[in-house]
This record gives structure tokens, sequence and C-alpha cells, in this order.
């Protein structure tokens, strides 16, 4: 396979990577119903008092009481999702958040293992690259002549 062959394979599937990342990230599928509603924002809240479940699972006493506040705040009508989490995030912190915020430090958490994860495929691909032109050369008349000589050929 020809280099331009195989670099025009790596930037189609990059590209396409790219298309199906986007098209995951962008699409809207949001709840349908009041309690579909109630549970997607559910789902995104940890139960203050139980170590790593979401109040959607919980049954503490917390878990439920604040499930009967978006409940009753998506009853209203008056706040979005965003605003109800954003409600209870400043009462009990932002470590009641099961998912962190997508901005300041917290993009940063989430971004850095993936650059780092897509930086060291790259420098895979780049040693592979190195290694199989290195074979394809064949030995240096250097390496020829060590071996003549190890073996002890006249060159």
């Amino acid at each position: 396979m020809s280099s331009r062959l195989r670099a025009s394979v790596w930037v189609l599937m990059a590209a396409a990577f790219a298309g199906l990342l986007a098209f995951g990230t962008l699409r809207e599928s949001g709840p349908s119903t009041q309690q579909d509603r109630i549970d997607s924002i559910s789902q995104r809240l940890a139960c203050p008092t139980c170590s790593g479940e979401s109040i959607y699972v919980s049954r503490a006493a917390a878990a439920e009481s604040l499930r009967a506040e978006i409940a009753r705040q998506v009853s209203e009508g008056q706040r979005s999702d965003d605003e109800i989490i954003a409600y209870i995030e400043a009462r009990f912190g932002g470590q009641v958040l099961l998912v962190p915020r997508a901005t300041g430090i917290d993009a940063v958490v989430w971004a850095l293992p993936v650059a780092v994860f897509v930086a060291a495929v790259a420098l895979l691909g780049m040693a592979f690259v190195r290694w199989r032109k290195r074979e394809e050369s064949g030995p240096s008349s250097a390496d020829r002549r060590l071996v003549d000589d190890a073996l002890g050929r006249d060159s």
C-alpha cells in the first residue's frame, strides 16, 4: 500500500471519527414527559449522604427529599433542567454533581485523559511507521561489514 493511500485512509478515518463524535455530542434527545425529566435530573445528581449513588437510585431520606424538590420544580415549569441542577448544587456544593461541569478545571479533568490517549496513539503510530521503514530498507553497509567480519568473510 502506498504512503499516499495510507495517509488518505488515516485522514478518512479521522474525519469519520470526528463526524461521529460531533453527532453524538450535539444531538438532542431530551426527556419527553415530566417523569422522564425528573428521572433525567435525578440521574445526574449524587445523593449527599450516600457514597457514589445517584438520587435516582438511592432510597436515603436526603435523596427522597431531593427527588421531591425536583418534582416540585419540574411541575411548576419555571426552571430548566440546568437551572434546577444549579439550584441543588448551590445548596449542597459541587460534590452533588455526578458529571462535572464542562467548564474551567472540570473540562480539563475530562479532556486531559482523552488528549493524552490520542497523543499516545499518534506517537505509537509514528514509531510503527519508523520501524517498518527500517525493516524495508534492510541492513546498512556498516551492518553488513560487521556481520562479514564476525563470520570471518572477506568483503
